[in-house]
């Protein structure tokens, strides 16, 4: 009896998960899939209360598509032999499929440049990432196994130690003590192994559960994400979320819940690590690993198509002062710090963001704006009094051109995107610190050593353009950079020097393109990269000149990805 009592239940998840959704997810930045989608949706063919704010997103009826990695039935269609797609068996109720082998590389002549890249780490010279692996799913259970591999050459490069005095470097170890965020993260050649974009998922309708190392993004941004991208490495962590949006009669909803595991480098922010005296400089971060937990919600009215409101909470703690029920999921602790005695009952930092997006099908348009904070407001009148203070945002826009004579099947897509991390001139009279910065978990908003959120890092800006023609899943353009480095850090530890003449900033022109044929997807891109006062390192410099000369660095960065779809 008993026997025949687990046989039927088995059969009864198996039917109750098996049909409309795989759980299968897309991996946040695969090359050329990963916004193929977001610009579909412009032109209406894949479903707008689709929000795009809370990534990986997943094969579902929203796509419009049989084969998350085949949109188009290239592979499908069988234009090579040997072409396979998603098999499935126990009588529909089972998918099995091997997932693309994707080869990305990367060369930086100069100096580290480039984030959103997961497990590659800044780094000059030569640097490789192998993944691939399958897809298995049996009613409600699904696995997705895709580890990663990562290969840099790490060459040495000008660090800020090279050019600065004991004073300067002094002040670089007091900013940079409060982060894990080394400036190089391996002595030498580098290599690591990953479980990459892998989870194991139980689904139920429209929602899922499991266990996760898969990257994350959450807000709207392209170029950029506050709280939460692909520029540090996947971390391990459970998570509650949907996979397509849960429509109702007031609207459509998203969300995603997290609890994972945040690993530390215990490495130093630079390789000189005291005073030519011997002072020592630097602090080690306590050697364990950190809770990280949060989570992200989106709403669609249903009276206003398109428009998107979010907003998303992290917590970040070392995991031996996490105890109570209530540290480990602290999702009601009051926004307001005279709510909780001043401060938290144990050293935890927090971030929050408010966002929104609205999508223009008719237009083929899109715009954008994700509001962080890095520190509450003690009451409603200290926000109200001081808006700006702690605040961070990605503002951005896109639309769509179609050519005339192609009937929508091409066009030119023009993007813009600004990110601003640095403080307002509220810092004059209660500095807020960096953005990713505080000073009660000293690893910082990060995971082995880079930021889980923008990868501009704290004080970072960035203003951006991109121009491409577009057809399907093909994409050749052009792009401009401007990237100011870490004002917050120079306006505290230069402040004889601080004009706009002085400041590090990067001018990067892009040749750009993403190509398809037969089972194979191209990537890549060719940046050239002016650095103006690289590294803060002022040659021949007296404060009566406007201009330095002899302080400009040149850098060369390259990519270039192949993608083979089984």
């Amino acid at each position: 009896m008993k026997k025949k009592f687990v046989t039927i239940s088995i059969a009864t998840l198996c039917c109750f998960g098996a049909a409309k959704v795989r759980a299968q997810s897309l991996p946040v930045g695969t090359p050329v899939l990963d916004d193929y989608y977001r610009r579909q949706q412009l032109v209406g063919k894949v479903d707008s209360t689709l929000s795009f704010t809370s990534r990986p997103i997943f094969q579902s009826k929203a796509l419009k598509v049989h084969d998350i990695y085949d949109p188009d039935s290239t592979v499908h269609n069988g234009n090579w032999p040997g072409s396979i797609g998603p098999v499935s068996f126990a009588k529909g109720y089972g998918t099995f499929q091997i997932l693309p082998l994707t080869w990305q590389q990367q060369y930086n002549s100069n100096h580290p440049y480039g984030w959103n890249d997961g497990l590659m780490i800044p780094a000059r010279g030569y640097q490789t990432m192998v993944s691939g692996g399958f897809f298995v799913k049996l009613g409600p259970l699904s696995i997705q196994l895709r580890p990663e591999y990562v290969y840099a050459q790490n060459s040495n490069f000008a660090g800020f130690a090279s050019g600065h005095s004991d004073q300067d470097i002094a002040g670089y170890y007091s900013y940079h003590n409060l982060i894990d965020q080394p400036e190089k993260l391996a002595d030498g050649q580098y290599t690591k192994a990953s479980w990459g974009q892998s989870s194991i998922r139980l689904t139920f309708g429209p929602v899922s559960f499991g266990l996760s190392n898969e990257n994350l993004w959450w807000g709207p941004g392209l170029r950029n994400a506050l709280i939460m991208s692909n520029n540090a490495p996947g971390f391990k962590h459970l998570v509650l979320n949907t996979v397509r949006p849960i429509h109702t009669f007031i609207g459509s909803f998203e969300g995603q819940l997290i609890a994972g595991r945040l690993e530390g480098t215990n490495r130093s922010p630079l390789d000189v690590t005291s005073t030519s005296t011997g002072t020592n400089l630097y602090v080690p971060k306590r050697d364990e690993w950190r809770y990280y937990t949060g989570y992200n919600i989106s709403y669609q009215p249903k009276w206003v198509p398109g428009l998107f409101f979010g907003m998303i909470r992290t917590f970040n703690a070392y995991h031996t002062d996490v105890e109570k029920f209530n540290a480990y999921f602290p999702f009601f602790t009051p926004f307001q710090k005279k709510d909780t005695n001043d401060g938290d009952p144990f050293d935890r930092d927090q971030q929050l963001s408010f966002y929104t997006r609205w999508l223009f099908t008719k237009a083929k348009a899109e715009v954008y704006f994700d509001f962080g904070l890095n520190d509450n407001a003690y009451n409603y009148h200290d926000f109200i009094g001081s808006p700006g203070h702690s605040r961070a945002y990605v503002f951005g826009l896109r639309k769509l051109i179609p050519l005339a004579s192609t009937q929508g099947q091409q066009g030119i897509l023009v993007s813009t995107e600004i990110t601003q991390l640095s403080q307002t001139p509220d810092y004059l009279i209660r500095d807020a610190g960096g953005w990713y910065i505080h000073s009660q978990v000293k690893a910082g908003q990060t995971n082995e050593g880079q930021i889980l959120g923008a990868g501009t890092g704290s004080g970072g800006n960035l203003q951006s353009m991109d121009v491409s023609w577009v057809m399907g899943l093909k994409k050749l353009g052009v792009s401009f950079e401007r990237y100011e480095h870490d004002v917050d850090f120079y306006r505290f530890y230069f402040p004889n020097i601080n004009s706009n003449s002085r400041k590090w900033v990067d001018y990067a022109f892009a040749l750009q393109g993403e190509w398809t044929y037969k089972n194979l997807l191209f990537n890549a891109k060719l940046q050239e990269i002016k650095s103006l006062n690289y590294q803060w390192i002022l040659k021949d410099y007296t404060p009566e000149k406007y201009y330095i000369p002899h302080n400009d660095v040149f850098n060369l960065h390259a990519e270039l990805g192949i993608t083979y779809r089984f």
